[in-house]
C-alpha cells in the first residue's frame, strides 16, 4: 500500500497495518527488521538517509511513525524504557526550572522525579492535582513542566486534562501525559491541550510482556525534532528488536483493549458487591469520583483496576497466597492476568509517609486484566477473596 493510499485511515487501521507491505527490495508483507548499528555512505561526505544506529534506524522509524499518528502528534522519539521517556523531557531541564507532578504518580516516576531534584538537576512540586488550589499554587511557582498521569497508577484517580494544561499553559508550562494505562486506544492526550505524550511502550502498545520501551510523542515538529535529537546525545534509543516486536504487538492493540476493558468493568462490578472489599477504584463504575470526566475524554476506561480489602495487609496477604488465574507480579497491560501489591512492589520506594498522603495502604491490590475468560478470572479472584 502506498503512501497516498494510507492517508486518512482509522486509527485501528494504522496500528494494525503501518509499515506492511512497504519493504522496497523483495516486497515483504511483514516490514523486515533491521539490526545494522551503522550504515555505508555514498561517499565522502555523502551519508544516506540512516548513517549511524543511535540516532535513527528504519525498524524503529516505522513505530515512531505508527505512534505519531496514533496520538496526533508531529513526531516522536521510541526510547529504551518508559523511564527513559520521562527522563528524555525531564533531563533537558535546567535546575531551576520546576516540575510539577502527581503526588501520587507511579513510584518509578516519584523516585527519577526525586532524584533529579535530590541531585539537583531540577526543582520538583508533588501536588494533589485533583485539588485546584494546590494547583495553582505550584503553578505559581514558576512551573517549567508539568507531568499528569491520568488514571493514576495505582488508585485509578482521574483529573481533567483539558483543564490542567490550559491553566499550565497560561502559566508558561510545557504539559507532557503519561498515557500509558489507556494508550492511544482509548485516551488522546495531544487533542486534550497536551504538549507530549509518554508511554511505557512494554505495557498495551507491546502487550505481551516480552520487551522493555518507551515513546514520547510531540504536537509540535520542532519540539520532535529537538526531542529526537536529545536522545541522540545522551543514547537512549530503543533496540531495533525491540521496537520491530512492539510494532508486531501494536497490530493487536484495539481488538485487546476491548476485550481486556470489558473484562475489567466485569470484575470491577463484582468486586464492588464483595463483602471482602472495602472500595473499587474504576472510573467505569459510576461511583467512582472521577467516573463522569473518564466518560468525556476517554474513548473507554481500561483494564486497569485496583481495590481495598477490608482485612488490610494480612487480607492481603491471604489472597495473594490463595488467588488463582492472576500471576503475582509487576508491570501491566499484557495479554496475561496480573496481581500487584502496590505497597510492597510497585510503589515501595515512596516510603510509607509518602504511600500514606497518596493513598496507597497495605490492603491495596491492583490488577492487570488480560484476555482470559472472564469465568475464570472472577472464579480465579473468588479463590482469593474467600481466603481474606
Amino acid at each position: 500500500m502506498s503512501e497516498q493510499d494510507r492517508t486518512g485511515l482509522e486509527p485501528q487501521s494504522i496500528a494494525a497495518a503501518h509499515g506492511v507491505a512497504s519493504d522496497p527490495a523483495f516486497g515483504a508483507v511483514a516490514p523486515p527488521l533491521y539490526m545494522s548499528s551503522t550504515y555505508e555512505f555514498a561517499g565522502y561526505e555523502q551519508p544516506r538517509a540512516y548513517d549511524y544506529g543511535r540516532l535513527a534506524n528504519p525498524t524503529r522509524d516505522l513505530l515512531v511513525e505508527a505512534l505519531a499518528q496514533l496520538e496526533g502528534g508531529a513526531g516522536a522519539v521510541v526510547t529504551s524504557s518508559g523511564m527513559a521517556a520521562i527522563d528524555l523531557l525531564v533531563g533537558r531541564l535546567r535546575p531551576t526550572d520546576l516540575v510539577v507532578a502527581p503526588h501520587d504518580c507511579y513510584g518509578g516516576t516519584m523516585r527519577l522525579l526525586k532524584a533529579r531534584a535530590e541531585r539537583g538537576h531540577i526543582r520538583l512540586r508533588l501536588v494533589d492535582q485533583g485539588d485546584e488550589a494546590a494547583y495553582a499554587a505550584a503553578l505559581a511557582e514558576g512551573a517549567a513542566l508539568v507531568l499528569i498521569e491520568t488514571p493514576s497508577n495505582p488508585l485509578m484517580r482521574v483529573v481533567d486534562i483539558a483543564a490542567l494544561a490550559a491553566r499550565a499553559k497560561a502559566a508558561g508550562a510545557a504539559v507532557a501525559v503519561d498515557n500509558t494505562f489507556l494508550s492511544p486506544a482509548l485516551q488522546q492526550p495531544l487533542a486534550l491541550g497536551a504538549d507530549h505524550v509518554i508511554h511505557s511502550t512494554t505495557k498495551y502498545i507491546n502487550g505481551h510482556s516480552d520487551v522493555i520501551g518507551g515513546a514520547v510523542i510531540s504536537a509540535d515538529a520542532d519540539q520532535a525534532a529537538q526531542l529526537r535529537q536529545w536522545a541522540n546525545v545522551v543514547g537512549c534509543g530503543g533496540a531495533p528488536f525491540d521496537a520491530w516486536l512492539t510494532l508486531r504487538g501494536l497490530r493487536t492493540l484495539f481488538a485487546r483493549m476491548e476485550m481486556q476493558q470489558a473484562n475489567a468493568m466485569a470484575i470491577a462490578r463484582h468486586l464492588e458487591a464483595h463483602p471482602a472489599v472495602a472500595a473499587v477504584h474504576y472510573p467505569g463504575l459510576p461511583s467512582h469520583a472521577g467516573h463522569a470526566v473518564a466518560a468525556r475524554q476517554q474513548r473507554g476506561f481500561g483494564a486497569m483496576l485496583s481495590f481495598d480489602l477490608v482485612g488490610g495487609a494480612e487480607a492481603a496477604k491471604r489472597f495473594i497466597a490463595a488467588v488463582r488465574v492472576f500471576t503475582l507480579a509487576e508491570s501491566l497491560g499484557g495479554v496475561e492476568s496480573l496481581v500487584a501489591h502496590p505497597a510492597t512492589m510497585t510503589h515501595a520506594d515512596m516510603g510509607e509517609e509518602a504511600r500514606a498522603v497518596a493513598g496507597i495502604g497495605d490492603g491495596l491490590l491492583r490488577l492487570s486484566v488480560g484476555l482470559e475468560a472472564e469465568r475464570d478470572l472472577i472464579a480465579g479472584l473468588e479463590s482469593g477473596l474467600s481466603a481474606c
